[in-house]
């Protein structure tokens, strides 16, 4: 009888983690009504269509690679990254190449590009809190899309829209590592 009662109390536990319904989490605000409307479009992201060669394949696999990984300021590991700690770990792991550590070091590296001449691999850069100088940077991924450690509600690295909303109106300009 005992065997019995330990086989249906290990059924009802593993039926409750297996069948539980999935949680959803309601969030208003502006940044994450943006990234979490464009999940189905990443999953219909073709990475191939995007590619320029095999460096800007190599950058965009492991910025992908890093989705999730929470915000921490100063952070450049996979432990957390913020913005250019972000930006600096895919450039330096994916083709070897060493930026500056700040966003705005970064944003003077090269040539300022406009929205309609950016190509994936392209570092984007905003002034999100609005004092005239860059304080945020990502990778465009291309379709308008760029990837980055956000530190608002998000608060990870995920996917945003350079034609909406908050970044549309804070985006400055692009750059090009060579």
């Amino acid at each position: 009888m005992r065997e019995i009662v330990v086989v249906i109390f290990s059924l009802l536990i593993f039926s409750g983690c297996v069948f539980q319904p999935p949680v959803a989490v309601v969030d208003n605000s502006v940044e994450v009504y943006e990234e979490i409307e464009l999940a189905p479009n990443v999953v219909d992201l073709n990475v191939q269509d995007l590619l320029v060669d095999d460096e800007v394949e190599r950058l965009l696999s492991l910025a992908y690679a890093q989705m999730g990984t929470p915000y921490l300021y100063g952070g450049n590991d996979y432990f957390g990254f913020d913005c250019s700690g972000f930006v600096c770990y895919v450039y330096k792991n994916a083709v070897g190449k060493n930026l500056p550590r700040t966003s705005l070091a970064q944003s003077q590296l090269s040539d300022q590009l406009d929205r309609h001449e950016l190509t994936p691999g392209d570092i984007v850069f905003f002034d999100t809190a609005k004092k005239g100088y860059i304080n945020h940077c990502g990778i465009y991924i291309g379709n308008g899309n760029f990837i980055h450690s956000s530190s608002g509600k998000v608060k990870a690295v995920t996917i945003s829209n350079l034609d909406r909303g908050f970044y549309k109106k804070n985006f400055r300009w692009g750059g090009r590592v060579e």
